[in-house]
């Protein structure tokens, strides 16, 4: 019988947690992108958004807490199971940028998962910073005072190097996501041949799907969508 070392344990646990929390994290990618969609509906449809969002109180807090506490998570153990496979393989090796198919799915997206990764940590807390701590602008929309964020991200996006940095970072969110939809399945343990190639197949659709959709919004912004 096979006996679990802490080291297993530990090992085990980490790719559990990477897998839960990319998992959640995707699910909140999706709900993010459906909500910048309100943007081309124009500014009291997604400033009413946002509003509401607002108006959750102490619901809002915990989620964010729930969803920061997700990145944080997330980040530590990807890169913590990235240190220890270093340190596992010290000599250097020249990577095939050639997938090499089968059971590993092992691709250029797979192989840049830790550089992405922390590229789209540093942009979360770059985003944080401009929007939702950003210059707070204001409008009526129904006879109700609110936020005018719908302004701000008309402003920002009209900045080429804003515009089009978000959307190299979008592009490396799809890589990102191409990979890792499919490997928080697999940490979880779904092996089964009937559902990895349907997983691996919606993994490279999400991936695309998502940056897509976020890539388009700034822009059509930039390119003089939008105004406010």
């Amino acid at each position: 019988m096979y006996s679990f070392t802490k080291a297993a344990w530990s090992s085990v646990g980490k790719k559990i947690m990477t897998g839960v929390t990319g998992l959640a994290l995707c699910v909140f990618i999706a709900e993010h992108l459906i909500a910048n969609s309100l943007m081309f509906l124009g500014p009291d449809a997604f400033n009413a958004y946002t509003h509401k969002l607002t108006t959750m109180g102490g619901l809002l807090y915990a989620l964010e807490g729930g969803l920061v506490l997700a990145f944080l998570l997330h980040a530590v153990t990807g890169i913590s199971i990235w240190l220890n496979k270093r340190r596992a393989r010290p000599q250097a090796y020249v990577s095939r940028l050639s997938s090499k198919g089968g059971a590993s799915k092992q691709t250029f997206s797979s192989r840049t998962m830790i550089y992405t990764g922390l590229v789209l940590l540093v942009f979360i807390v770059v985003h944080l910073k401009t929007f939702k701590y950003g210059p707070n602008y204001e409008t009526l929309v129904d006879g109700v005072r609110m936020r005018d964020l719908y302004r701000l991200v008309v402003e920002v996006f009209q900045s080429p190097a804003y515009a089009f940095g978000y959307v190299a970072v979008m592009a490396l969110l799809g890589f990102h996501l191409r990979h890792g939809f499919w490997s928080a399945f697999q940490s979880l343990g779904v092996s089964h041949p009937r559902y990895v190639p349907i997983i691996y197949r919606f993994g490279i659709l999400f991936a695309f799907v998502i940056a897509l959709g976020f890539l388009v919004l700034p822009l059509w912004i930039y390119y003089g969508g939008g105004k406010v």
